[in-house]
């Protein structure tokens, strides 16, 4: 049985949903100190901790951040709703909702209170799967677990909030937009603002039976 804080972290982890629809209210700088600092405590390579994060609150810079992101979002829309056409009709149904969401975002990304935009430095991290022939993750290890924090956090400030890769495909104008240095790179961008809507609630995610093994791979976890 988890104790009250136990429980109020169970209960923080299991609705953090992805809020796309937020409402234009600013937040004050005390919240996003605390965002940032919960941030801080994720774990990172040697605790080199390299990453830093930009809280863009300016409307012209904001603007320009959302016609990179809803240059991006269109071609990725286009795909996705070609994909669901294959789906099952209850996928297709949750799809159809989730596009929605991201149409709105798409439209209003500009208008959020603060973007944040989150950066790292590879040279700073241990990166230990880099040769190896696939795609390289491990370095994501020092970087996204502080990203979830922030999240995790901003739920408990009882603002909305979502994740987001997309603007990483425009990555050289978004740099030069926010005079990020060479040596630095984009991961995530966070929209951030009260919930429009009913805002955060419970997830639906696959249950534990599907996501683990017991001692290896194809063995039954009951």
């Amino acid at each position: 049985m988890q104790d009250a804080d136990g429980l109020r972290l169970y209960q923080a982890m299991s609705t953090l949903r992805a809020v796309r629809r937020l409402r234009p209210d600013p937040i004050p700088d005390a919240v996003l100190r605390r965002l940032v600092e919960a941030a801080s405590w994720g774990p990172t390579g040697g605790n080199r901790q390299p990453w830093r994060v930009i809280l863009v609150r300016d409307g012209e810079r904001k603007r320009a951040l959302g016609e990179l992101y809803r240059a991006v979002w269109s071609p990725y829309a286009t795909r996705s709703r070609r994909e669901l056409e294959r789906a099952p009709e209850a996928a297709r149904a949750r799809g159809a909702k989730a596009l929605a969401a991201g149409d709105y975002l798409a439209a209003h990304f500009g208008e959020a209170p603060v973007i944040a935009i989150f950066c790292f430095n590879p040279t700073d991290m241990a990166i230990t799967d880099e040769h190896l022939d696939r795609p390289s993750v491990v370095g994501g290890a020092s970087v996204y677990p502080s990203v979830q924090n922030f999240l995790l956090a901003a739920r408990a400030e009882g603002l909305g909030c979502v994740l987001t890769t997309l603007l990483c495909q425009r990555e050289d104008e978004v740099r030069t937009l926010l005079r990020v240095p060479a040596d630095w790179h984009t991961c995530a961008a966070i929209p951030l603002g009260r919930p429009l809507l009913r805002g955060h609630g419970p997830l639906a995610r696959r249950p534990p039976e599907k996501l683990a093994f017991s001692d290896g791979w194809g063995s039954a976890f009951e």
